[in-house]
């Protein structure tokens, strides 16, 4: 039952985006002041990132764009007085300010209640060793492991416990400081890395599980002790690679029923025993042949997991756990999705939700592009699909133009270039592996072992790679068309395989009765219709039920966070959405981002879970009879897809293609502003390469390279010589 002397609530804001902590925390803090605010508490909202949909005067009912800072907290506490503040949806950020407030007996002195899960369970779940001794005291299997504070004793735990090791600092996130000790050489360096990291100083070192798996649990919580398990998620890449670098599978799709009934068990014991409330994030590590696991950590707060949880799902945990926060339990609350039966009913699904990362590698392709315990990602897409295969290959080209699986270009690759991108894996581990598979360079079998991924997934890759093979070689015959477009290709890349034209694909499907179909995410695997107007494609089957509707307007979201395409783009694309409701317009959000505030179901009329790619968007406004599209709001992303989008006679609202090309088109715009006789520097738009040269010849060096339709600098470089320039070229010319 809520908590009736709670009635103006702080919440603690996850402050600038960054790697490990990035939109999936305004999503989480936009949720839960919504929430709040249903059950009419006053909400006070402290954050610094004025780029959030949070920090919106429409969200909370006080906004304060301050410094995430103790000193900032008390101002807050003493001119407003809250009666109590929800701190463990603002990420790391918010939870170790939390911790710092309670430990200067900053909430005591005002009053303030920690609402949620306490500080003590808290520090029990976040603290490595007080945690090592609760999952002891839990009878929860713990790797070999010690809490560290200095080198020394990082090295009397070296000397009992073989080679590698794994260093994991208190307190931080996205795998900051983690890193694998595999010499005893590098061991001083890599464990005073760990405790500079650390805010307290403070490391877990511990025996490293090389070739396990990692599974995670999303569990919630209410006051009561009544607990559900929202999702499993399975780990595609083994452990080593940080679960934000590594592709995510919903639900797990390789553990036995006996395996995930054990692996369910332990997370919700681990949930009573930390005595969470609310959200809680639990990782494990499985052997090999699941028949044992370790837990890895536990995050006691919303988490990256936690949104892609809810995406996947349709749950909506940040929601639950700030009304969980102020008292409410589980069991009074109806079910978040289909609106019947209680919250405590776990969601059900029957189809299969794919995470990627995306990785920043484009803007800094020096950089070591290697995936380790460390996370590197700065976003990522999810795609949802009757397969598993579909919902992978619809994700890989969520990602960015020019990215697809299989990937054409690296047909051209060297097969040891290939091998290097798997043996110790980079960011095209899955693209490389795949055309390995393709040039029957080595078996399923064997690229298992050599991974440690598990067979199912190489094998759903060699089934793709298949599908595309047939269809190059074979042509449009013997159910070649079908297997690709259920192995999830889209219509452009089945004719372009094929050799032939786009009508003849569709023709060839709608012959077969392989029809692109609708489903509504309800949570219950399509037991009784939601209404929660949250669509993804899957092929092969046919639409769930809906009211058919005409001329709403679709808004093109952002896609992955990325380097100088943050947070921002969505708040634009959330304004533009509140904007066509208001004005009684059916609004319909396109977007692939489980992180953002725009891929929440109750935000539009209508959001598809869909590729912001030409095939899938076009199906999606014919589908809804949309009378145009908005482009201008989701960054480069939309901007582009609105020009395809344009190609194909579809109406763009507000900038129309001629616009947006005069602006983003160097030459274009060159001579725009030479037409306005704005002065400019001395430049010339190209083509080729041949005609660079020539160019550089007549205006003399250094020149600066500049690429049309990009963002935050991607491929933009000073070059000093023509030599040079020839370096760069081809990197601006892929961009464009």
């Amino acid at each position: 039952m809520k908590d009736n002397s709670i009635k103006r609530v702080l919440v603690l804001g996850s402050g600038p985006i960054r790697i490990g902590q990035a939109a999936e925390f305004d999503y989480a803090g936009s949720q839960a002041c919504r929430a709040l605010k249903e059950e009419d508490c006053e909400v006070i909202l402290l954050n610094s990132n004025p780029a959030t949909i949070q920090t919106d005067l429409t969200v909370a009912d006080i906004v304060c764009i301050k410094p995430l800072l103790p000193e900032v907290v008390e101002e807050v506490l003493k001119e407003y007085r809250p009666d109590g503040v929800v701190a463990t949806l603002g990420g790391q950020t918010g939870l170790n300010l939390c911790m710092e407030c309670e430990k200067r007996g900053t909430w005591k002195k005002y009053g303030c209640k920690v609402l949620g899960t306490q500080p003590e369970a808290i520090e029990r779940a976040e603290g490595r060793e007080p945690f090592r001794k609760a999952m002891i005291d839990a009878k929860q299997p713990i790797i070999a492991s010690r809490g560290i504070s200095s080198v020394a004793g990082a090295q009397e735990f070296a000397i009992l416990t073989p080679l590698p090791l794994i260093l994991r600092p208190d307190f931080t996130l996205g795998g900051s400081g983690n890193s694998v000790v595999r010499n005893i050489e590098d061991l001083v360096v890599r464990v005073e890395d760990a405790l500079t990291a650390s805010p307290v100083g403070k490391a877990l070192i511990e025996r490293y599980l090389e070739g396990w798996h990692e599974i995670e649990v999303e569990v919630v919580r209410d006051n009561l002790g009544n607990a559900l398990a929202v999702c499993s998620m399975e780990n595609v890449d083994p452990m080593g690679v940080h679960t934000g670098d590594s592709i995510v599978v919903s639900p797990a799709l390789t553990l036995t029923d006996s395996e995930w009934q054990m692996l369910r068990t332990a997370a919700l014991n681990i949930v009573d025993v930390l005595e969470i409330r609310g959200a809680c994030n639990v990782q494990f590590a499985l052997s090999p042949d699941g028949k044992e696991y370790y837990v890895i950590e536990v995050n006691p707060r919303a988490s990256r997991s936690s949104a892609l949880a809810s995406k996947a799902t349709g749950y909506p945990i940040a929601r639950m756990a700030a009304k969980i926060a102020i008292g409410m339990n589980l069991t009074e609350m109806a079910n978040p999705v289909t609106g019947a039966g209680s919250a405590l009913s776990e969601p059900a699904l029957d189809y299969v939700a794919v995470k990627v990362p995306s990785w920043p590698f484009d803007t800094f392709p020096q950089a070591d592009s290697s995936l380790g315990p460390r996370m590197k990602a700065t976003g990522e897409v999810l795609a949802l699909g009757a397969s598993f295969a579909q919902a992978l290959v619809k994700a890989c080209r969520s990602l960015e133009r020019g990215r697809y699986l299989p990937d054409r270009r690296m047909r051209s690759w060297e097969t040891r270039k290939l091998w290097e991108q798997v043996t110790a894996p980079t960011y095209l581990r899955l693209e490389a592996i795949t055309e390995l598979l393709r040039r029957s360079s080595v078996t399923v079998e064997e690229m298992s072992r050599r991974t440690h991924i598990r067979r199912y997934f190489i094998e759903q890759l060699n089934r793709i790679q298949l599908a595309e093979k047939y269809l190059e070689e074979d042509g449009p015959v013997n159910g070649n068309v079908v297997s690709a477009r259920l192995n999830g290709m889209s219509i452009s890349r089945i004719s372009s395989s094929a050799g032939i034209s786009k009508e003849a694909t569709l023709k060839i499907l709608e012959e077969e009765n392989c029809c692109t179909g609708y489903r509504e995410v309800d949570g219950c695997a399509g037991e009784f219709p939601s209404g929660s107007g949250y669509y993804y494609a899957a092929y092969g089957v046919r639409s769930d039920p809906w009211d058919e509707s005409e001329g709403g307007v679709a808004v093109l979201g952002s896609g992955a966070i990325r380097i100088a395409q943050g947070v921002e783009f969505d708040y634009c694309c959330v304004k533009a959405v509140e904007a066509l409701r208001r004005r009684g317009i059916r609004a319909i959000m396109m977007n692939v981002n489980p992180e953002t505030v725009s891929t929440d179901h109750d935000i539009s009329d209508a959001l598809y879970l869909e590729p912001l790619y030409v095939d899938d968007a076009l199906a999606v406004l014919e589908r809804e009879k949309a009378r145009g599209v908005f482009a201008c709001f989701g960054g480069q992303t939309s901007l582009r897809l609105g020009l395809d989008l344009a190609s194909q006679g579809i109406s763009l609202l507000g900038p129309d293609q001629n616009i947006i090309d005069a602006a983003e088109d160097r030459g274009k715009f060159s001579r725009l502003l030479k037409k306005l006789k704005i002065s400019q520097p001395e430049g010339v738009d190209v083509a080729s390469i041949e005609e660079a040269c020539k160019v550089g010849l007549e205006l003399g060096y250094p020149l600066m390279i500049r690429p049309s339709f990009v963002i935050g600098g991607v491929a933009m470089k000073t070059v000093y010589s023509e030599e040079e320039m020839l370096e760069v070229l081809s990197e601006a010319f892929e961009a464009v």
